[in-house]
């Protein structure tokens, strides 16, 4: 560490000053009670000694400052420069007891703000890891275990070893998608994914998911529909790809916690010139609102079941917002639990002239 000293002369200019008054009256008394002196030449007598103690006094008193404190003052400095603070270890060395004193507790208040932030992300990091675990471990299992059965003497029948292969490649599939989603997440959030930026029609984008999980939405009965039957193109600019995979994400959420026979609704608002407002609906389960602030998180899931029944990777509603936040767009939700919810997202208009009613 390169030493840059300030230096401080209060302690030693009001020491010297009371110094040199004592000695300098205490003189001028044996001066007057013992040698007799003229009161003129005391007075003269008293102001060099005066100055000449205070000089000596100053002198004697900032070296011994210097020396005494300022080598423990280092200590200091060269102990947190092991820390490695560049706020401090830019500072200039100080012998100023409330300069240095203000410093220090600035030093540990940032200190303490960074252990909690590293606190923070090495709880996150652990739960992480944690989640990724029992993502992968399921469909790992599942497929060692149909593998294991088939080794073990099933793949002598036909049907059972047709039946156990394609099981065992379910859970060969799942484990890519899972994969698949952590890589994007990843490069959504290092920002290390590009974004190709072009004109499109949303609506018939929102068509295309519509007839691509038209028979996932069957299984359950739930239809999927535009709030308006008459709904005119809304052409916008983004990533089409991405913003198809956000579309798919937020009607499979819905469709996985819809019930039985229930509806999902899309609508596009004209919010002003330049954005308009894309609007899923459900009327399925809902979402308490203590989960609300966490729906966004990466593998974390409403349902504190553990149950995997609906499949999914955990990251799709993470996903989701990382897709928006690339495209500098916002997303909102709103649900009450055992009515449905409702995920809306922000987009920019394309240049095109969009013919669009208030809600098209």
């Amino acid at each position: 560490m390169k030493i840059n000293f300030q230096k401080t002369y209060k302690f030693a200019v009001i020491s010297a000053l009371y110094i040199s008054l004592f000695a300098s009256f205490f003189a001028l008394f044996l001066a007057k009670a013992i040698f007799k002196i003229p009161f003129k030449s005391l007075l003269l007598f008293g102001f060099f000694f005066l100055f000449f103690v205070y000089i000596f006094s100053f002198i004697v008193l900032q070296y011994r400052v210097e020396k005494f404190i300022y080598r423990r003052v280092k200590k200091i400095y060269d102990d947190i420069s092991l820390l490695e603070s560049s706020t401090f270890i830019d500072q200039p060395i100080t012998t100023d007891m409330e300069a240095l004193t203000r410093e220090v507790k600035k030093f540990a208040t940032d200190k303490k703000l960074e252990i909690e932030m590293l606190k923070v992300r090495e709880k996150y990091r652990r739960e992480f890891l944690g989640n990724v675990s029992h993502e992968l471990k399921t469909p790992l299992f599942t497929v060692q275990g149909y593998i294991s059965t088939l080794l073990d003497g099933a793949m002598e029948d036909k049907n059972i070893r047709k039946k156990y292969l394609k099981r065992a490649e379910k859970g060969v599939e799942r484990l890519i998608y899972i994969v698949e989603d952590l890589d994007m997440i990843t490069k959504l959030e290092v920002g290390d994914l590009n974004l190709e930026i072009s004109e499109f029609d949303i609506v018939e984008l929102i068509q295309n998911v519509f007839d691509l999980l038209e028979m996932k939405a069957d299984k359950k009965k739930i239809t999927l529909a535009f709030e308006n039957y008459h709904i005119q193109p809304v052409f916008v600019k983004g990533d089409k790809d991405k913003l198809q995979q956000l579309v798919e994400n937020l009607i499979v959420n819905s469709i996985k916690y819809g019930n039985e026979g229930g509806l999902t609704e899309v609508s596009i608002i004209n919010l002003s010139k330049k954005k308009v407002l894309v609007r899923i609906t459900d009327n399925g389960e809902g979402i308490e609102q203590q989960n609300l602030p966490r729906i966004f998180e990466r593998f974390y899931r409403v349902d504190k079941s553990g149950a995997r029944t609906e499949g999914g990777s955990g990251l799709g509603l993470a996903i989701v917002k990382h897709i928006v936040e690339a495209h500098k767009e916002k997303i909102y939700v709103e649900s009450e639990f055992g009515i449905g919810s409702e995920f809306s997202f922000t987009l920019t208009k394309a240049k095109l002239i969009n013919k669009t009613n208030d809600e098209v």
